[in-house]
């Protein structure tokens, strides 16, 4: 079983209740790490300008580049799929920052200690979504067996131009785009 993310582009508006609810519940420092961080993108050149908005975090990808370049095994892959990380075995030697593709492991600096997406691994247990699931207004983010999400979305593909190179890492993440977030021509923006 793989467990995985799905996110619907032509939904999100980019109002990062994930993002909030996400600090939130892992109880982090306003100006500290996000584990789920919400880009905002433009493409294009006046008068064909478009943006989209792009709700990632852990990809808990297959082939996790974390867990390979982890030196002292504080990263791993569960058996149900999830990337997760043991805080005692962790000696923030950053590696972990350094390879992963998508930037999803990070340090906060106050606890000095590496941080990332564990799918919400204690509200699962209870039967319960990651709280960025239940927080989007918009209903734009999913989380489940990525069978089961492929089959409900069809149209949802693993390769974006703002992302890299699924063939990289095999992440377990299923995006329905919009038609901006196909565009090559994008940048990323700060708001």
């Amino acid at each position: 079983m793989s467990l995985g993310f799905y996110v619907n582009l032509r939904r999100c508006i980019g109002c990062k209740t994930c993002q909030v609810a996400c600090k939130d519940r892992h109880d982090l420092q306003q100006a500290g790490p996000r584990l789920r961080r919400v880009g905002t993108f433009e493409c294009g050149a006046y008068p064909d300008v478009a943006m989209f908005q792009l709700p990632l975090s852990c990809n808990h990808c297959e082939r996790p580049a974390c867990v390979a370049g982890c030196p002292t095994g504080a990263l791993f892959k569960s058996d149900d799929g999830a990337v997760l990380h043991i805080d005692d075995r962790c000696v923030v030697c950053r590696n972990c920052m350094t390879v992963c593709p998508y930037g999803a492991p990070q340090h906060d600096e106050a606890e000095n200690m590496i941080v990332k997406c564990d799918t919400c691994k204690a509200l699962r247990a209870d039967g319960r979504n990651p709280v960025c699931v239940d927080a989007c207004p918009m209903r734009a983010i999913e989380f489940g067996d990525l069978d089961e999400l492929r089959a409900r979305h069809v149209d949802a593909v693993r390769e974006l131009p703002a992302l890299p190179a699924a063939g990289i890492t095999d992440p377990n993440l299923l995006v329905d785009a919009s038609p901006a977030a196909l565009r090559g021509d994008f940048r990323e923006v700060a708001l």
